[in-house]
């Protein structure tokens, strides 16, 4: 039995003709768009305003609804 420390598997050379290194090219419209805005401090900023916007927009609700409810006739 042979036994190699690095294991037993074989690795051929690469062809460095084939290697595709534009990997931005392969993604999609929709994967750039999320890498660009929702990922690191922008995405941190984004989420922010969009977690004050959903509980100012369910403040104004809340309160137009109970302004309709609780209004003298």
């Amino acid at each position: 039995m042979e036994s190699n420390s690095a294991g037993s598997v074989q690795y051929d050379r690469w062809n460095e003709d084939n290697i595709n290194m534009n990997v931005e090219a392969s993604q999609s419209t929709w994967r750039r768009l999320y890498s660009r805005v929702c990922v690191g401090n922008t995405g941190t900023v984004v989420k922010a305003a969009g977690a004050g916007a959903a509980l100012v927009s369910v403040y104004i609700i809340g309160y137009v609804t109970g302004y309709y409810i609780h209004r003298c006739s």
